[in-house]
């Protein structure tokens, strides 16, 4: 069974995000949708939370799951004998970085990471920005889930 992993914060997902989920599904038998724990970061939506919204966005695959972890993202892949990372990059900027973690990945475990080149209707989508337009009312259609933009509408009132 080919399976792949594709980790992330989610926090919260984007259309960038599931197009790569999308695409990723269409290459391997399974695709792990592993969300970051990271206690040191403050995340607007809980992990149970982003679990949550992400199964419910990807349903519609067969063949993806949901899952979380804390830690070395290859221990992660040993564990669950993952032996690919799909990672999809939106800029050179992306690159650099993306690729100093491939080769380490590589050297620690033996696991390679495909990068996928993120849908130029996607290639400046961010978590981040999109909570930032959602905060001040901005349109996003399009560009996130209706879904996640009424949890994210809802969470951005609250505070």
């Amino acid at each position: 069974m080919r399976r792949a992993v594709c980790p992330g914060s989610f926090d919260p997902v984007t259309n960038g995000h599931l197009d790569i989920i999308s695409r990723a599904s269409r290459l391997f038998d399974e695709v792990v949708v592993s969300v970051l724990i990271n206690k040191t970061k403050k995340s607007l939506f809980t992990i149970d939370e982003r679990v949550e919204m992400l199964t419910e966005v990807t349903k519609e695959y067969g063949n993806v799951r949901i899952d979380t972890w804390h830690g070395l993202l290859v221990d992660y892949c040993r564990q669950n004998d993952i032996p690919v990372i799909v990672k999809g990059l939106r800029a050179v900027s992306d690159y650099e970085y993306e690729l100093q973690m491939a080769q380490m990945n590589h050297r620690m475990a033996g696991v390679e990471t495909m990068f996928m080149s993120t849908n130029p209707l996607y290639s400046y989508l961010s978590s981040s920005l999109m909570k930032e337009i959602v905060k001040y009312r901005g349109d996003v259609s399009g560009l996130i889930p209706e879904l996640i933009h009424e949890r994210l509408a809802a969470r951005l009132q609250e505070s």
